[in-house]
This record gives structure tokens, C-alpha cells and sequence, in this order.
């Protein structure tokens, strides 16, 4: 469907539809990296690590003495 007074978009090959595809992936993870490194975490990385640290440790202790 076009309308009057444009002209009709040429047809994209797979090699361009995959290309774009791609570079806009690309452009995706570029831009939550770098919100990922611009910090502005809600929870500081040391806690959830803590966090991790605990549970394993509680679930290892299960396991030992079970």
C-alpha cells in the first residue's frame, strides 16, 4: 500500500534485513552496558553478594550436618 506523490520503498534483501537486525541488537547491549556501568543501582552489588554468600553457605550447612 503507498500512498500518492511517494515513491514506493525498494525491496530490502535477507542480507540487509539480517544485517539491521543485528546492528540493532548490537545497539541494545551498547546501551545497557552503558547503563550498567553507569552505576544507579538500587541495590549495591556488595549486598547481593553478601546475600549469595549466605545462602549458599546456609544451604551447605544443610547438606553437612543432614
Amino acid at each position: 500500500m503507498t500512498t500518492p506523490g511517494r515513491p514506493e520503498p525498494p525491496e530490502r534483501s535477507e542480507r540487509e534485513v539480517r544485517f539491521q537486525r543485528a546492528e540493532r541488537r548490537r545497539e541494545k547491549i551498547y546501551r545497557d552496558i552503558q547503563r550498567d556501568r553507569a552505576g544507579n543501582h538500587r541495590i549495591p552489588t556488595w549486598v547481593l553478594a553478601t546475600l549469595l554468600a549466605l545462602i549458599l553457605a546456609g544451604w551447605a550447612c544443610l547438606i553437612i550436618t543432614s
